[in-house]
């Protein structure tokens, strides 16, 4: 008898924000395809109160179907109350209250044998509520700012403690990750390391400089970050580095609250016509980036195993990235790229010396090879099987 599985994810993409959580989508795609599992997804979306719900991009979340099929997944959308930058920690409540008589109407109709949270906060707490109230175990997995961000905020720190202690299993997204885990005071016999995966197929080599004639930028060096538009990510860096760098241009994949600084930075340096402000980029549309690009670097306060990096290195781009997460575990030969303190300056020096010396392309894809949503799909299975007895 399959699997059956309770996916809960405020990570997940929709039709307004396509790459929004695309990871933990594919993840759930892969799960589901898989005869031992059955799988149903619950993304519960944040909505605030009147008049800020007629705002974007709230407006576009309340015109969301609250069911639907999406990438052959079934998906519910239950809305919660939210108060935007404020609310954090009472979401766990909000979103707890309102999700529930969703989970136990389909527990009624199908029982789920598990739940599987896909980020620790609120994700965590709230599996934690659920499960007391429905009776089956739960797992949650820890990605990056779950633990970095919301397991050090004093609000939220005893609430992300509370989830992983309830949890019959834990997951990690690098082992680096556990380790910070277990400083924070989790019980490390629970946590198994779960690497991300990433389509071979779609994000392989191909022709650099054709892929960069299609951008307008033919025979230039070309960096690309892609990434969030926000402080932790480092684009500021990038852009101080720049001057350092002769010829090259800057593309910059994601969006977010830095991008007005971060042009008014590209324009005081006297950069702005080597820097490229994509915008957020479609993730389909992201391997002929990587493909353009002669490294992609992205110099993060805290990650915890970027998807970015993985899919740069499937495509044989190098990367620069700081030492952060599982970093060390990725780059783990000198094809991969370099792990750089964060400064303009030690960023500017790795860029240089990849573009003075380009490692062989087939030897940076090399890298990324282990990293399979097949071996994704494998290990997860494994462990909620585990969790749930089966």
């Amino acid at each position: 008898m399959a699997l059956k599985v309770l996916m809960l994810s405020t990570l997940f993409p929709d039709i307004s924000r396509p790459n929004f959580g695309v990871f933990v989508e594919r993840q759930a795609r892969e799960l589901a395809s898989r005869s031992e599992a059955h799988v149903t997804v619950i993304a519960p979306v944040g909505i605030p109160p009147w008049p800020l719900s007629r705002a974007a991009p709230y407006a576009a979340l309340r015109a969301l179907p609250r069911h639907e099929r999406w990438q052959n997944l079934t998906v519910h959308r239950p809305r919660f109350p939210i108060i935007p930058k404020f609310g954090g920690r009472t979401n766990v409540t909000t979103m707890t209250r309102a999700i529930l008589p969703l989970v136990r109407r389909l527990h009624g109709e199908r029982p789920f044998d598990v739940i599987d949270a896909s980020f620790f906060f609120p994700d965590g707490p709230v599996a934690q509520r659920l499960s007391k109230a429905i009776g089956v175990p739960y797992s949650v997995k820890a990605r990056g700012a779950d633990i970095h961000y919301w397991g050090k905020r004093r609000g939220t720190r005893k609430l992300v403690l509370g989830a992983a202690e309830g949890a019959a299993g834990l997951l990690a997204v690098s082992a680096a990750m556990r380790r910070s885990m277990i400083d924070m005071g989790v019980d490390g016999d629970k946590i198994r390391v779960h690497y991300t995966g990433v389509d071979l197929d779609r994000f392989q080599i191909s022709d650099r400089d054709a892929a960069k004639a299609a951008l307008g930028f033919a025979g230039k060096p070309a960096i690309l970050s892609v990434g969030a538009l926000i402080p932790r990510k480092g684009q500021d860096l990038l852009i101080r580095a720049l001057p350092a760098i002769p010829d090259a241009v800057l593309l910059l994949a994601g969006h977010g609250p830095d991008r007005t600084a971060l042009e008014r930075l590209g324009a005081e340096l006297g950069v702005d016509d080597r820097l490229g402000m994509l915008g957020a980029v479609a993730h389909a549309d992201l391997p002929g980036l990587y493909a353009a690009a002669d490294v992609m670097a992205l110099p993060s306060a805290s990650e915890g195993l970027a998807n970015a990096w993985v899919e740069a290195l499937a495509c044989g781009t190098p990367v620069v990235i700081s030492d952060v997460g599982g970093a060390r575990e990725l780059v783990d030969r000198p094809e991969a790229g370099q792990i750089v303190d964060r400064t303009p300056e030690a960023i500017a020096d790795a860029i240089r010396t990849i573009l003075a010396a380009p490692p062989p392309r087939e030897a940076v894809r090399e890298t990324a090879l282990r990293f399979t949503w097949t071996a994704n799909g494998d290990t997860l299975l494994d462990h909620l099987q585990r969790i749930a007895g089966k």
